[in-house]
């Protein structure tokens, strides 16, 4: 059984329409049995059959467990996760389930490594985190690169480059308000260890199409689960990096060299946090249709030696993030659903599925290797 939280947001919903799409049926699970049942109505005028609709609390561990068993697929896609994702991940583990999420979020991808990641071996539970955009692309690229590296890999870089955004909405106001909780929490990278340090710490620039593409470090799951893949030689260093082409580029450069500083005042943070609570009443709801269309996202993978030469360089290309997440996050369910995952803990996607099937799932999901 697959069971889905969030349908009723706008990645939650294009996931159930990426589900069906592939003949699962997920149970629809919210707060709203009124909005789940209009979701579940329209997707089966369209010929996609009849979906089951339960009334459960995703910040509710009891509601939550209540509906799965051992071996269940669990997807959420309520964020943010910082706030709304410890239930979800206490009802898997304790169910034995399989679980899947869409966040993006630094913080709580830490949680789920350290804190529920030991607790899900126990339990037969496994746990898959970020299996969207962010950051299975980055996984797949970074674990291509380390294969194709004939020498001892010390360093993998990896980039996640937007471009195509113009001035138009191209994120949900759901996005926003887990980029004012990331811009408000430590983040972290990898350097022999999970070390902690701010988001934005680093910038590095990119090139895409010959355009340079600024870009600046952020948490991930490459950073857990890369070094894990490079076997017992291991792994010194692992960066990860967000950035983005055009009109974007310049605040992210502005923020690279203000945030810090800002942040460091006295009560700063809760500021912060206080303004993006008020500017997401102004944000859409749902991006911008037209201008996700025009959005490419470039994902590069570089393995380099100890002397900074760079071993193998993997690059992969997709259209519409949400989409690439809607349906990735689909593929992974009836995955996990029809052939299981190959242990328990919290896991990458590549040691969760293996990097045969995983392309593979990539490729039908749209991301291609360019």
């Amino acid at each position: 059984m697959v069971v889905l939280f969030g349908a009723t947001g706008y990645t939650g919903r294009r996931t159930a329409e990426a589900m069906v799409r592939r003949g699962l049926r997920p149970v629809l699970a919210g707060r709203s049995a009124g909005r789940l049942t209009s979701l579940a109505q329209r997707l089966g005028a369209l010929g996609f059959g009849k979906l089951d609709v339960v009334t459960a609390d995703i910040s509710d561990a009891t509601s939550v467990r209540a509906l799965i068993g051992r071996g269940d697929v669990l997807v959420s896609t309520v964020g943010p996760f910082i706030r709304l994702g410890g239930a979800a991940l206490s009802a898997a583990v304790d169910a034995g389930a399989i679980y899947l999420d869409s966040t993006g979020e630094p913080p709580f991808i830490r949680r789920v490594f350290e804190e529920f990641g030991p607790r899900a071996q126990q339990t037969g539970a496994c746990l898959i985190t970020a299996f969207g955009h962010d950051y299975v692309p980055g996984n797949l690229a970074g674990a291509l690169a380390l294969g194709s590296s004939d020498s001892a890999v010390h360093r993998v870089e990896i980039g996640y480059l937007i471009e195509g955004t113009g001035r138009s909405q191209v994120i949900s106001r759901g996005t926003f308000a887990s980029i004012v909780g990331l811009l408000t929490e430590q983040s972290f990278t990898w350097r022999a260890g999970i070390q902690s340090e701010p988001t934005g710490s680093r910038m590095r620039t990119f090139s895409v199409g010959g355009r340079n593409c600024p870009a600046l470090t952020i948490g991930s799951t490459e950073h857990y689960s890369l070094p894990r893949l490079a076997g017992p030689p291991g792994l010194p260093e692992v960066d990860v990096y967000l950035g983005s082409c055009g009109p974007a580029a310049r605040a992210l450069q502005l923020s690279a060299r203000v945030t810090p500083a800002l942040l460091a005042l006295p009560g700063a943070r809760s500021a912060v946090r206080t303004i993006g609570e008020f500017v997401a009443h102004w944000i859409a709801e749902e991006p911008d249709p037209l201008a996700l269309a025009r959005v490419t996202s470039h994902v590069v993978g570089i393995a380099y030696d100890a002397a900074g030469t760079t071993l193998a360089q993997v690059r992969l290309r997709s259209g519409d993030p949400y989409q690439l997440t809607a349906d990735l996050l689909a593929w992974g369910a009836q995955r996990a659903a029809e052939h299981g995952v190959s242990a328990p803990g919290a896991l990458g996607p590549v040691e969760a599925f293996g990097l045969e099937a995983l392309e593979t799932g990539a490729l039908q999901a749209g991301l291609c290797r360019v």
